[in-house]
C-alpha cells in the first residue's frame, strides 16, 4: 500500500486526536462524557439559576419551631439533673459561707470537742 498525502493526514489526525487508545497513560475508555457506553436516552435534567434560588427560604420559621419542638421533647432529660445540681451548689455555697464565719467556726470547734471527749 502506497502512502499518499491524504492517507498520511488521516493517520496523523487519528494519532493526534482523542479517538484512540493511549496505552502509555492507562486504559482507554473513550472520550470524556462518552466512556465507551452507548448514548443515554430519556434522561432529563433541570437547573435553576443561582440568582433565582432562595437559599435561606423558611430558615427562621423552621429554626423557631424546630428549637421549640426539640426542647419540649428533651426537657425531661436535662432539666431535673440541672435543678438538682443547682440546688446542691446553692447548699454548698451557703454551707461554705457558714463554716467560714465566726459562728460556723465556733459550732464546728464545739462539735469536734464533743467528738473527742465521747
Amino acid at each position: 500500500m502506497r502512502v499518499t498525502p491524504r492517507l498520511a493526514m488521516q493517520a496523523t489526525r487519528a494519532l493526534r486526536g482523542h479517538d484512540h487508545p493511549n496505552f502509555k497513560n492507562g486504559i482507554w475508555l473513550g472520550n470524556w462524557g462518552d466512556l465507551g457506553s452507548p448514548k443515554q436516552k430519556g434522561l432529563t435534567s433541570y437547573a435553576l439559576s443561582p440568582n433565582r434560588q432562595r437559599a435561606l427560604a423558611g430558615t427562621m420559621h423552621a429554626a423557631i419551631f424546630n428549637v421549640s419542638r426539640r426542647t419540649r421533647d428533651q426537657i425531661l432529660y436535662w432539666l431535673p439533673p440541672l435543678l438538682i445540681a443547682y440546688a446542691a451548689m446553692q447548699w454548698a455555697m451557703e454551707r461554705n459561707e457558714f463554716l467560714n464565719s465566726k459562728p460556723g467556726r465556733e459550732t464546728e470547734a464545739s462539735q469536734q470537742m464533743d467528738s473527742v471527749t465521747s
